[in-house]
């Protein structure tokens, strides 16, 4: 696998190339850049190998990492290296792997490269399925709530997330405004688009929408901001925060 480290500290960059080198052997770094100007130049070479994985600092000696997915329209998967989580939901919007933070955790590096390679395995040409035999699956594309006398109906765009308050199921609209709904959370997993909705922990699903800011309280956990604001502090559960943050990422 050829990896490109893209980081302006020195100790990092020389710290990260050996923990590599520790989880696979195979692992070639073909270089080590410190800055953004640097680093486009790098890809605008056609003679220069173009890596497998990227390692991205955000904070560069000379601009901000994103300057880079920006400008050459990068699709190699990434994982961002920093010491802030100020730009984890933006991090994960690009076409990035992992978000992790400094200093690095060998285990949670050794977890990011084993995900790496199975979101990377080749297709099995043997295994595709003809076109005309492909079936789309249809999923619940508006809700009808009850409020007293009234009836509404809601796209399902409309809404931010489901939540279980007092034993009951509620979905709260954008808008801020929140209704009961005859559905376990289990149930709308599978009613709903789960490109768009994602089970975080036990009483919380959520539209990718209505993610506002995610913070890394301690490794292995997130605190999810959703707007509008929930009335209890929102964590993705730790058995859930890989498979969260594929989600995020697709």
């Amino acid at each position: 696998m050829k990896v490109l480290i893209i980081e302006d500290e020195e100790l990092s960059a020389e710290r990260l190339e050996n923990l590599l080198l520790g989880i696979d052997r195979d692992i070639h770094v073909l270089a080590i850049i410190p800055s953004v100007f640097e680093t486009i130049t790098y890809f605008q070479n056609p003679t220069n190998i173009q890596p497998d994985l990227i390692f991205l600092d955000i904070h560069l000696e000379d601009d901000n990492g994103f300057r880079i997915v920006e400008s050459l329209n990068l699709m190699i998967p990434i994982i961002f290296t920093t010491a802030f989580d100020d730009y984890m939901l933006k991090a994960f919007k690009t076409h990035s792997i992992d978000y992790l933070l400094k200093p690095i955790n060998p285990l949670e590096l050794q977890a990011s490269i084993l995900k790496f390679r199975k979101l990377n395995i080749p297709a099995d040409p043997k295994m595709s399925v003809p076109a005309n035999e492909i079936s789309v699956e249809k999923y619940k594309d508006r809700f009808l709530v009850t409020a007293g006398s009234r009836i509404f109906t809601f796209k399902t765009s409309e809404i931010a997330y489901f939540t279980i308050e007092e034993r009951a199921t509620f979905l709260r609209l954008f808008d801020g405004r929140h209704f009961a709904v005859e559905y376990s959370l289990e149930k709308l997993t599978q009613l709903l688009d789960p490109a768009d909705f994602f089970r975080v922990n036990r009483t919380f699903l959520i539209s990718i929408n209505a993610i506002k800011d995610i913070h890394a309280i301690s490794a292995g956990k997130l605190k999810i901001e959703l707007a509008p604001a929930a009335s209890q502090e929102v964590f993705v559960s730790s058995e859930r925060i890989t498979e969260f943050k594929i989600w995020l990422g697709r």
